[in-house]
């Protein structure tokens, strides 16, 4: 297996989901990840979030295994002498910091950004907040659903009745995850040039308009305001969208005249390449009610699973819409070893959307720990010798 981050020391101190995640990917990629948390019940997401009520109430809910395997877990109390200065002599050892609280949290412990670049000038220094360490809105506290409404992207989704639409996984903190990993294997590339650390602010709300990027230029452009959709694609094609089969649905995205005359000949329809209403794509975008009527009536004599493979074998942009359920279960999804199972635990869960090298899997190291259960073996390993390694 890949492993380009061994030999880096990775200092997690975070809480959530965004903080506990990227910390969580770095430690896919071979990082050596040591998770602080408080004494009295550790990361708040231990005890919330899923739906396996008898884990949360033992501190491992199933948000907190998704992003907490591989991980070593110390439980300290920031606010006593002896314990800050443990958590000193980690940073003292560390490669990366992460973080994902209010700066004032921050300052008050004296741990923001001034002091570990004056104390720690070789540490990259990782902070996650939902707002940047900047602006009015700094010190807001704020959640996945919190950013979704504030970057505008719950307002343009859903369809005019149902009103801004929430999306059904919390994607702003996973995108954000990855945006803060990426800023630092970044960090570790301009130190190696520099030999000085560097401080990561990244910003959720500017994660979420991101995502949004298209969409943002559009209007910054145009001063067209994004409007609900519902499945209809981006690409405004007509034909682009989402489809019911004899069972099931189907999601096409018919862009290219390619996919179009493919379309038209996988359906046996190559009548429609002469028709002048839908021959050329500005007469489909003039005639998409009747399109997508003819396209419809046609689907719906297949099977989603049979058309899919069809349409895809015909170079036709397609996916039958699934359960997660199915997606997980699929052909695709297994072979190509994107969850994990922990061979002692027997746990599940998602890894990497890439492989470096061929490797087949970037798997944690471990499973999740419990809370603290590492404590008396870092603390024993602190007091060992200790030279910092060049890298």
């Amino acid at each position: 297996m890949t492993t380009p981050l061994s030999g880096y020391l990775v200092i997690d101190f975070t809480h959530v989901l965004a903080g506990p995640a990227c910390a969580y990917y770095l430690g896919l990629l071979g990082a050596d990840v040591i998770k602080v948390e408080s004494i009295s019940k550790g990361d708040a997401i231990r005890h919330r979030g899923g739906t396996d009520t008898a884990s949360s109430a033992n501190g491992m809910s199933t948000s907190y295994l998704t992003q907490g395997s591989g991980k070593r877990s110390i439980a300290l109390d920031l606010e006593a002498q002896d314990d800050m200065r443990t958590m000193k002599a980690l940073l003292a050892r560390a490669d990366i910091f992460v973080e994902n609280h209010l700066p004032a949290t921050m300052e008050r412990l004296g741990l923001d950004e001034t002091v570990i670049q004056r104390e720690y000038p070789e540490l990259i220094h990782c902070a996650l907040t939902g707002y940047g360490r900047n602006g009015p809105q700094a010190n807001a506290p704020a959640y996945d659903v919190n950013i979704q409404a504030a970057c505008g992207i719950m307002e343009c989704t859903g369809t005019a009745e149902s009103g801004p639409t929430r999306t059904g996984a919390p994607i702003l903190d996973y995108a954000t995850a990855m945006a803060a990993s990426m800023a630092v294997l970044a960090a570790i590339i301009e130190r190696q040039k520099t030999g000085k650390g560097a401080f990561i602010d990244v910003s959720m709300l500017e994660t979420g308009l991101t995502l949004m990027s298209s969409t943002v230029t559009d209007y910054l452009k145009t001063g067209n305001e994004p409007k609900r959709r519902g499945n209809l694609a981006n690409s405004r094609s007509a034909g682009a969208g989402s489809f019911a089969c004899r069972d099931g649905m189907i999601s096409l995205g018919v862009n290219e005249e390619t996919h179009f005359t493919n379309l038209a000949k996988v359906l046996k329809r190559d009548d429609w390449l002469t028709d002048p209403r839908f021959s050329e794509r500005p007469q489909r975008q003039k005639h998409a009610t009747e399109l997508v009527e003819e396209l419809t009536s046609e689907l719906a004599k297949y099977e989603a699973s049979d058309i899919e493979f069809r349409l895809q074998r015909g170079g036709v942009p397609a996916a039958r819409i699934r359960t997660l359920a199915e997606c997980l279960a699929s052909d695709q999804v297994t072979s190509r070893n994107f969850i994990h199972t922990d061979p002692d635990t027997g746990l599940s869960t998602p890894t990497l959307p890439f492989r470096l090298n061929r490797t087949k899997t970037h798997a944690p190291a471990g499973p999740p720990p419990a809370h603290g259960v590492d404590t008396d073996d870092i603390l024993a390993w602190l007091q060992t010798p200790h030279i910092k390694a060049d890298k």
